[in-house]
């Protein structure tokens, strides 16, 4: 498995239809659960007063990390940045 940090900025437009805005949001939400249930999606932190997150993800490989960022309902309107992780040779843990 590859460990990945992805930041995820949200820029959904003011003249979406508040309905669909709802319900793509909904969809957001329940996406990003069951890949959190599964164990891909392994956390995810508000960037605070923004519309933003900063998650990791534990995927088999790039393939599998880019479909679960196609997947998401939000995708059109977002940016994000990909970091691939690596074990720092500090680590205490490692």
């Amino acid at each position: 498995m590859s460990l990945y940090a992805v930041r995820m900025d949200v820029a959904i437009p003011d003249d979406l239809d508040p309905q669909i805005r709802a319900e793509t949001i909904a969809r957001e939400k329940a996406y990003s659960q069951d890949l959190q249930r599964s164990g891909e999606w392994v956390h995810i932190w508000r960037c605070a007063g923004q519309y933003s997150n900063i998650s990791i993800f534990d995927v088999p490989d790039n393939e599998r990390l880019h479909e679960i960022l196609w997947g998401l309902p939000l995708f059109k309107y977002m940016t994000m940045d990909v970091t691939p992780l690596a074990t720092h040779p500090s680590d205490i843990r490692a």
